[in-house]
């Protein structure tokens, strides 16, 4: 199923999931403490915020956008009604058959209903809230996606990054590293003495949305990765002041130009990161100018802001689906299934052991290809990876650890991981250690191992599909 735009997939998410709204909130802590309390409950909804406190009714928020299983299915074209680690499955043979489309250039653009440039462009207008307690302001860009063009290919990238509003026209554009794409791209016109093109794009459809999450080959555009999964090219029309290329139904777009941060920046931060901490403190941030803002009539703002773990933006782990097709690249046979915990801060692998070393081989690719991530746990192929009761069994029962145990230094980490020191930070260190704990049954006695007494995930979902409507009517 292809979503021509947010609204478009609001409405499915209305029809196959949980959809709240909610009237009267103020974009300043309660909107965020709205979508952190709701982003813990069983059914984990999706919220539109409307009628906000200081803004014109119409002026809308819609958050947790795919924090639910189904809808994260729903995003990539997948049969809502599957199983989490199903789903997952289904993504993985679609992703490796994906074929990125191009997009297509159309006339019109939606986002262009209501426009202002020059002296003209207000950004408080738009409800751009203060997530969390300590944030350094009020941030449009926690789901929005940030679109630059290389100036020697120019091979267009359109990721994720987070925007922090501070003046009627002025906001910061933070590259968590100078390895992001963004970051490589505006250093190329910075060297060159040149402010950056740039566009943000806020209120997009999911497919692009999830797009903006993949860690993409350098040079294989999110626009055309977003085409393959809608299986349907994404509309385009020129940015009016930058000449980018803009989704047509985007709800909220600026547009303008990145200054040389040798020239000037302003203080970017603190904000609350995924891991459930202020990961830095305020700091520099490379500061767009925008020259022109556009929007839809009742415009959306896509609000996907980092929370506590387990709290996370999307409901299917895309990273451990990558995992798992870099397992599968490396030929280690019988994988049963990947999944990520805590914020994909913690790796589960299940397999059928096939082999002596089996289970450590799998172990060390996916703990080398965990970002930030300090656990990765291998467990047998009767362990469902993606529920966090029957790891912690398999870890408590079948884990002893001191045979099971090893610890791999000097590990994929991030300048955003609250566990290394601000003085190891100073020096440029952004690695960590990571802890493998082998839960799987020991191969050379595993036909020995005491038989599980439960049902096995074969039988249990057999029970299920028989059973379930009684016993959760509706």
């Amino acid at each position: 199923m292809a979503f021509p735009d947010l609204r478009a997939f609001i409405a499915s998410v209305e029809q196959f999931s949980t959809l709240r709204r909610v009237s009267g909130a103020d974009p300043h802590l309660e909107l965020g403490g709205i979508t952190e309390i709701a982003a813990g409950l069983v059914d984990t909804p999706a919220l539109l915020f409307d009628d906000l406190k200081g803004f014109s009714r119409g002026f809308r928020v819609f958050t947790n956008p795919l924090m639910a299983p189904e809808r994260a299915a729903l995003a990539l074209g997948i049969d809502p009604r599957l199983r989490p680690l199903d789903a997952l499955r289904a993504w993985m043979r679609k992703r490796q058959q994906l074929k990125p489309i191009r997009p297509v250039e159309v006339k019109q653009a939606e986002f262009l209903e209501n426009s202002s440039d020059g002296d003209d462009v207000d950004l408080a207008r738009i409800p751009a809230p203060v997530w969390h307690r300590d944030d350094g302001g009020p941030y449009i860009g926690s789901g929005s996606i940030v679109i630059l063009r290389d100036p020697d290919t120019g091979w267009i990238t359109a990721s994720i990054y987070r925007v922090q509003v501070h003046t009627r026209n002025r906001v910061t554009v933070q590259f968590d590293h100078l390895g992001r794409h963004g970051a490589i791209i505006a250093k190329k016109y910075w060297d060159a003495g040149k402010s950056c093109p740039i566009a943000v794009v806020n209120g997009d459809d999911p497919a692009l949305f999830v797009a903006g999450f993949e860690s993409l080959p350098l040079g294989v555009g999110e626009l055309d990765f977003a085409g393959g999964i809608r299986e349907a090219p994404v509309e385009i029309v020129p940015g009016p002041h930058t000449g980018l290329p803009i989704p047509a139904h985007a709800e909220i777009v600026l547009e303008g130009e990145l200054i040389p941060m040798a020239d000037e920046t302003l203080p970017e931060g603190p904000f609350g990161e995924f891991t459930g901490y202020y990961a830095a403190d305020q700091r520099p941030g490379a500061i767009m100018a925008v020259r022109a803002l556009h929007y839809r009539n009742d415009p959306i703002l896509l609000g996907s802001p980092p929370l506590k773990p387990p709290r996370f933006h999307v409901g299917l782990p895309f990273r451990a689906g990558g995992i798992w097709a870099n397992l599968e690249a490396a030929n280690i046979t019988d994988i049963a299934g990947v999944w990520q915990h805590v914020s994909s801060l913690m790796t589960v692998v299940s397999l059928k052991q096939r082999y002596d070393g089996h289970a450590k081989r799998a172990a060390m690719i996916a703990a080398g290809n965990a970002y930030m991530g300090r656990i990765v746990v291998v467990v047998d192929d009767d362990i469902d990876p993606s529920n966090m009761n029957d790891v912690m069994w398999a870890i408590a029962t079948r884990c002893e650890p001191a045979e099971a145990v090893d610890i791999v230094r000097n590990g994929w980490s991030s300048s955003l991981d609250p566990r290394i020191a601000p003085s190891d930070k100073a020096r440029g260190v952004t690695s960590n250690s990571k802890l493998i704990l082998d839960a799987t049954r020991p191969y050379a006695w595993r036909d020995e191992f005491p038989k599980p007494s439960a049902l096995s995930i074969d039988e249990a979902r057999a029970i299920e599909e028989k059973w379930l409507g009684v016993l959760r009517p509706g």
